[in-house]
């Protein structure tokens, strides 16, 4: 998930600065055989595996050790720049869980990855204490200028090293020849307990040369003892002065009215809707997100938790939250801190996790703490985390730290607000008990409920009111008593597990008031409050953003829920409940027997997503970008239509002896979507093989398969336009060109494409040629569409409305007439035809059968709900013949509920199984009526 935030704060001589970023957390699985490493011994073989050797990060550690970013030279400053390559990331990854998944034969004895100190560091730590000798020749260089120095320091990203015995290396280059990734067998353990670089890249008869005997002639610029570099060095001593701090009372304008306050704080970057960043990430990759940024009809960027599952066939898990409170740690660093983790657990609550005393966290600190008083405040907020820690039973098992979060700016020093971003995570029982903040019941069939965990406390200080009239104050909410949040947290989890809320949010940046109002926007409804309190000001009841959650339930459930909270010792009022829905509903709000708001739910949603809209005129097309922000006024719950009942569709026994029809899932370097692909496939019955171009370039044969799935991913990253680099392995390999031909010329086979695939079956003109329309026997397959640019200019990453309309694709036969929700994930989606002549043809032998639809379920150009402009609405083409299917949008990925970001109430309650199993259970039934 991701926070930004954004504002200048007036500081004396310096300036505080909170500067927009994003912090993305993420979480994986490991079985537990692979837990613990192998202890280095004598020949174990040192290995690198990824990407080859950058001047990159050598800038970024000497930069992470200067007082001032911008003290140092601009050419260190270039060279701290890291540049990612996610399709070297990806490969590497591959070639790993290749090795991982032989399970027994896995011939990873020891692993590590690279980051901070590049080689120096890593293989260091993976050699201990064993020892180990690295020879510089052996690296793969992506600069030839580098010198040594460099090659030992660079933080070059993408690569890792791993410890293995040599009778297992030839199963690793194959492993790593099949996915075009990188390895280097650099060195060897030695057990001399020293680590020895040698440079003999120089050396003309390195050849011939014993790895662990260097010729004498070899420099050796690194012999140290591991003990020296590892074990023994000398502690630092810090010596830490406080500064005092010069904090005024929050001053606001006497006659300051609700909904002026609102018109600001729901235009602060902290606390407006993130959409500009969310649509522009795939959401939905591995089709393991059970709960991803998105909330309600209308996707809104508002989930408190991200959930995902660890495997297709379960419904366990685990899941993830973030907390962070700079501001408020400016006032005070050990409530900022307290605060941090409260509100990642305030965030987690709403996932069922198995026990609080089960939740992990990773503390993640960005602080300048070197400038005077910093040090002090950095250990301050420590110790405040610890203890707090200790007495909710969280453990932190890990961390990162930048502590250069200054610049020079001129003659000014800039720095950032010391920060801590607490992301917790646990193992989570059931993915399918996740509850989100979007209200679902309109009509006054829901009621809202409010759980404060610092009952009676309303400070302002450090919150985003403050900051909206540059002000910091001087007493900022705190956790005063971590018990009571253990009791809040563990009732919540109960209610959870009984089914009893239909929705749920943290109180957090904006208050009580902005908590309800984003339920109210995430359920594109309206909302009736009525708050009494005789303790505090309106503004400060409403603006304070003291703990606290709200709740959704039915009206049966009232009673029992205030019961339960009661019965643990916290309070629980009943403060509002839903009224209406859609674009006319009202926020209606009375505190105290006294009205202080009245206005529509699509205006406070407006005033809510200015700021992001305004952030997307820079980034995407500005045409699109308005037209997705008038139309977000109007819009309503898309209406989804079955015309067919979907069931569970078990897979077919294998004891009559029939054979499991064959399906080869293929992918080229850059593909992501095959593992979603193949779990589909096998819920329908099919034998599924992974298969890569260099096998099919390698002789593969598709003789065997009756069908062929071409997978979503960005293809050789897809820099020369969609799927032209895997168009072009195909046209240029004359192994490959020929297997495909003959594959597609047979009677018997069928073909997928999906995003990625869709744009290669384009370009290879196996739909939307114009001689397969004709339905000339002869006629050669020539491209009739291309997949271009998004009409946005970006990345889009959306759950959109398609309909199905009739066609001879056997894979959507009996769908007709259906009109469902679907992931999209592509940046070039535009159906952009030839001639006038081919659409034409397409669309009147029905050879577009899947079309985006606006919220009345109408085919569509109009955006987002038709994401990249296709004429017609068009997402997906078939073959004359309808063997042969390309779709832009990812069925792959919606073949679970629990894939589903939102559906309708009614059917969440009747449906067993998704509709989308149906088309691949099609594929299935077709090729079955053939053996």
């Amino acid at each position: 998930f991701a926070r930004s935030f954004g504002m200048l704060l007036p500081g004396g001589d310096r300036r505080e600065w909170v500067k927009p970023i994003m912090f993305s957390a993420g979480i994986g699985a490991i079985e537990d055989w692979h837990v613990h490493k192998e202890q280095p011994e004598p020949e174990m073989d040192v290995v690198k595996i990824g990407g080859p050797v950058y001047r990159i990060g050598v800038g970024g550690g000497a930069a992470s050790s200067i007082q001032v970013q911008g003290d140092n030279t601009a050419e260190l400053d270039f060279g701290a720049v890291q540049r990612g390559d996610a399709e070297m990331e990806q490969k590497m990854n591959r070639a790993l869980r290749a090795c991982i998944e032989s399970r027994d034969s896995n011939p990873i004895c020891s692993i590590h990855d690279q980051g901070a100190g590049g080689n120096g560091n890593v293989l260091k730590e993976l050699s201990e204490p064993a020892g180990a000798t690295i020879y510089t020749s052996k690296f793969k260089v992506a600069d030839p200028t580098l010198s040594v120095l460099e090659l030992w320091g660079a933080e070059y990203q993408e690569t890792n090293a791993l410890l293995m015995r040599s009778k297992d290396s030839e199963f690793l280059r194959a492993v790593c020849a099949r996915e075009k990734c990188p390895v280097d067998f650099v060195g060897k353990i030695t057990g001399d307990g020293k680590i020895v670089l040698v440079d003999d890249r120089d050396i003309s008869v390195k050849a011939d040369l014993p790895q662990c005997q260097p010729s004498p002639c070899a420099a050796r610029p690194v012999d140290l003892k591991l003990d020296w570099v590892l074990g023994k060095m000398p502690q630092k001593e810090f010596k830490l002065n406080h500064v005092k701090l010069n904090l005024q009372p929050l001053t606001l304008p006497a006659e300051l009215t609700v909904r002026e306050a609102l018109n600001r704080v729901l235009r602060l970057p902290s606390v407006a809707s993130k959409r500009y960043l969310t649509n522009k990430v795939d959401r939905s990759v591995t089709g393991l997100v059970a709960q991803q940024q998105c909330v309600g009809p209308l996707h809104t960027p508002l989930a408190d938790v991200a959930v995902v599952a660890l495997s297709y066939f379960d419904t366990i898990g685990a899941a993830t939250a973030i907390g962070e409170q700079p501001i408020k740690g400016l006032i005070d660093p050990g409530a900022g801190a307290r605060m941090a983790i409260g509100e990642a657990l305030t965030n987690l609550v709403f996932a069922r996790v198995t026990e609080l005393k089960d939740v992990k966290c990773s503390g993640n600190w960005m602080w300048p703490a070197k400038l005077p008083g910093e040090g002090a405040a950095l250990y301050d907020a420590c110790v405040a985390m610890c203890h707090a820690m200790a007495e909710l039973g969280v453990a932190v098992d890990g961390g990162k730290d930048s502590l250069s979060m200054a610049a020079r700016v001129g003659q000014e020093t800039v720095k950032a607000p010391g920060s801590l971003v607490v992301s917790v995570y646990a193992v989570c029982p059931d993915i399918t008990g996740t509850v989100t903040p979007d209200l679902k019941n309109p009509h006054g069939q829901g009621v809202l409920l409010y759980v404060p965990v610092t009952p009676g406390q309303y400070r302002l200080g450090g919150g985003a009111l403050a900051q909206c009239y540059s002000q910091i104050g001087n007493d900022c909410p705190d956790l005063d008593s971590p018990h009571r949040l253990v009791s809040c947290f563990t009732v919540t989890q109960q209610l959870l597990e009984e089914r009893l809320l239909s929705a749920g949010h943290d109180v957090s940046d904006g208050g009580l008031l902005t908590c309800m109002l984003e339920m109210a926007i995430a359920g594109n409804c309206g909302i009736e409050l009525d708050i009494s309190n005789s303790d505090s000001s309106v503004i400060e009841l409403l603006f304070s953003e003291e703990l606290g959650l709200v709740l959704e339930v039915s009206e049966m459930a009232v009673n029992a829920v205030c019961s339960r909270y009661r019965a643990a010792g916290l309070q629980c009022c009943r403060i509002g409940s839903t009224v209406g829905e859609g674009a006319q509903s009202m926020v209606r709000v009375r505190v105290n027997g006294d009205e202080v708001l009245s206005e529509r739910t699509a205006t406070l949603r407006s005033w809510w997503e200015e700021t992001s809209f305004r952030l997307e005129r820079l980034q995407s097309h500005r045409a699109c970008v308005e037209e997705e922000e008038r139309g977000l006024e109007h819009r309503v719950a898309p209406k989804y239509k079955l015309s067919f009942q979907p069931a569970h569709i078990p897979r077919p026994s294998t004891d009559s002896g029939v054979c499991e029809p064959r399906v080869a899932v293929i992918r080229e370097e850059g593909s992501n979507g095959d593992r979603e692909m193949v779990a589909s496939l096998v819920m329908a019955g099919f034998q599924v093989w992974d298969v890569t171009m260099t096998d099919i370039c390698s002789g593969l044969s598709l003789d065997s398969f009756r069908g062929v799935v071409f997978v979503g991913g960005f293809s050789y990253a897809d820099v020369l336009g969609s799927a032209k680099g895997w168009a072009a392995t195909v046209h240029f390999n004359p192994m490959a060109r020929a297997e495909f031909a003959r594959f597609r010329s047979r009677r018997d086979t069928f073909s997928l494409g999906v995003c990625n695939g869709c744009q290669l079956m384009a370009q290879l003109g196996w739909v939307a040629s114009e001689a397969d329309m004709e339905l000339s026997d002869d006629g050669a397959a020539r491209q009739g569409v291309l997949l271009t640019h998004n009409r946005s200019g970006r990345f889009e990453s959306r759950f959109v409305t398609v309909a199905i309309l009739e066609s001879s694709s056997v894979l959507l036969r009996g769908m007709e007439g259906s009109t469902l929700g679907i992931w999209v994930a592509h940046g070039e989606g535009y159906m952009q035809f030839e001639s006038e002549k081919v659409l034409t043809l397409v669309t009147e032998n029905g050879l577009a059968p899947l079309r985006y639809c606006d919220d009345s379920g109408a085919p569509t150009e109009q955006y987002p709900q038709n994401p990249n402009g296709s004429p017609l609405g068009m997402a997906g083409l078939c073959s004359a013949d309808g063997r042969h299917l390309a779709m832009m949008p990812h069925p792959e990925r919606c073949t679970l509920l629990w894939q589903w970001p939102w559906m309708p109430q009614d059917w969440r309650q009747s449906l067993s199984s998704s509709p989308w199993l149906r088309m691949f259970h099609n594929a299935f039934q077709w090729c079955s009526q053939g053996l």
